[in-house]
């Protein structure tokens, strides 16, 4: 007997309401040293070179907390809008599992370092439309409003952001996707034992799977614009559980929830959620109950299994840790972080539009990377500052004309190529503005430049790609053309103005390339208006 028919996903979220809440832990990979000793951080190394009696948990090792971690999450609360507590404690959260040798994982209490935060989600696109126009509502039931084109903003309310220990590294080898059932052994690396580990803990206030992915690449873009991780989802330095239960429309009373756990790739993120959803429609509406579980992600089988019953805080024991005092923070202390703030992607987003007049999607896309936009602008700076010299007193293009050359190069070129240097792209972007290349040409120059200290204006001739925009030099072209296509002349004149495009394409075949396309469209204009 197979597993039942899971209805689509859009169908089972116009009779529920999915309720979710993310738990997405980040490793701070910017420190050199361990959370609570001077071992050094790194994921390259050979396995159990880095470690110590501290992170090996033997008796009489006292941990000693690192002060730079604790100014990457109060950082981090800072960011994400968050109260950022004044005293607050470590607690032992025990558990007995190899990968932490001491069977109990430091971390913190009920007061944590950053508590009580938010982050306004811009939602738009296909993820706008996953949400049912009947179900918009916040999770405090205020109306959800929605522009035009079906975008909206929903409030992510952020419960809290902890700081805690991350456990050794366990590789299964002979099972099956890496997992320990089915398992000939298993090998642990405690390198990876004592990590910082940051754990922001949202509020269940996200409704769709798509909300969910769109929330983890937003905190994503934040903690890389603020330098604290490198937030890599294949490494594993940054991943995320997903809590889901459903309640029929209209009903306020939670479900019962399930974990999702350690979902590595937001593709993962938004598919295991989604899968979720629909097995626990399956089953309440086939009148069985939802149980409380922790459940595993198969990708290959594009479904979630269960691992066990869900732990709660007692089958933990926490309590203070007796070997760490209570954490003061100073005004000084938090003022001091607050002045680091570098400014954040939606801030840079918006600005970055204002002022070079940036469509948004290209606004976003730069502001998503701080080392990508800083290129960017020093790029529109040598530029622009290039347009001016060239224009010798005449118009030349505008400031923004040139900015939104520059902004194409980069969201549209450059990711394909690893070293080219910002005055690179600002050479190959004024050649863009001066129409003396083609967008096709600028990849091909791009990708003689990647690597090398070659100047643009020069690669470009010795390449022999810099377009012609001599009109005296292209009207024996244009006359040429004309001359041997007289049927499409005769269907221009009779009103097919699309034949216009095989005359321009004849004209380049006939300057084998070098020709200006849109000067050449210009003069065939001209000739067959008048």
């Amino acid at each position: 007997m197979g597993e039942p028919k899971l209805r689509p996903l859009a169908d089972v979220l116009r009779d529920w309401e999915a309720v979710i809440g993310l738990e997405v832990h980040t490793e701070l990979t910017s420190l050199r040293t361990k959370m609570f000793c001077n071992c050094r951080l790194s994921h390259d190394d050979a396995p159990n070179t880095n470690v110590c009696p501290v992170c090996l948990g033997l008796p009489g090792a006292l941990p000693v907390p690192n002060r730079e971690a604790i100014r990457a999450i109060v950082m981090a609360g800072l960011a994400c809008g968050c109260q950022i507590q004044r005293r607050s404690m470590f607690y032992r959260k025990h558990y007995f599992y190899p990968d932490m040798a001491k069977n109990f994982q430091t971390t913190q209490g009920p007061v944590a370092f950053c508590m009580h935060g938010r982050l306004d989600l811009e939602v738009s696109g296909e993820g706008a439309a996953e949400r049912p126009a009947r179900a918009d509502a916040d999770a405090r039931g205020e109306a959800l409003a929605r522009s035009a084109d079906g975008s909206y903003v929903v409030p992510v309310r952020i419960l809290r952001i902890h700081m805690e220990e991350d456990a050794a590294k366990m590789v299964h080898a002979g099972g099956e996707e890496g997992r320990i059932d089915g398992a000939t052994e298993s090998f642990l690396d405690y390198n990876r034992c004592g990590t910082p580990l940051i754990e922001l803990v949202t509020e269940p206030d996200l409704r769709t799977p798509e909300e969910a992915r769109l929330f983890m690449e937003k905190l994503r873009r934040t903690f890389r614009t603020l330098g604290i991780s490198d937030c890599s989802l294949e490494s594993g330095s940054m991943r995320c559980d997903g809590n889901v239960s459903l309640r029929r429309r209209g009903s306020r009373k939670l479900g019962t929830k399930t974990e999702v756990k350690n979902l590595n790739s937001f593709k993962s993120l938004h598919d295991a959620l989604a899968f979720e959803i629909r097995r626990q429609a399956s089953l309440l509406e086939g009148g069985d109950p939802v149980r409380q579980e922790t459940r595993h992600w198969e990708p290959s089988r594009r479904r979630t299994i269960a691992m066990r019953g869900k732990e709660t805080a007692d089958d933990y024991r926490l309590f203070p840790d007796p070997d760490l005092a209570p954490f003061d923070l100073s005004d000084e202390f938090v003022e001091s972080v607050r002045s680091l703030m570098p400014e954040l992607p939606d801030a840079k987003r918006d600005r970055l539009q204002r002022q070079y007049g940036l469509k948004l999607h290209d606004a976003a896309q730069l502001a998503d990377d701080p080392d990508v936009s800083a290129r960017f602008e020093e790029a529109v700076a040598l530029a622009t500052e290039g347009e001016k010299r060239s224009a010798s007193g005449s118009a030349g293009a505008s400031a923004r004309g040139v900015a939104a050359t520059v902004a194409n190069v980069f969201v549209n070129l450059l990711p394909a190529f690893g070293a080219v240097t910002s005055a690179q792209a600002a050479g190959v972007s004024l050649l863009l503005v001066r129409d003396e290349l083609t967008f096709a040409q600028a990849r091909e120059l791009l990708a003689a430049l990647d690597g090398t200290d070659r100047d643009p204006e020069v690669a470009v001739d010795r390449l022999g790609l810099r377009q012609v925009s001599d009109v005296e030099a292209l009207d024996p072209v244009v006359n040429e053309v004309l001359t041997r296509c007289t049927e499409q002349v005769a269907q221009y004149r009779d009103g097919n103005v699309k034949v216009i495009g095989y005359l321009v394409g004849q004209c380049m075949r006939a300057s084998s390339g070098s020709g200006n396309p849109k000067l050449f469209r210009k003069m065939l204009a001209e000739r067959l208006d008048s």
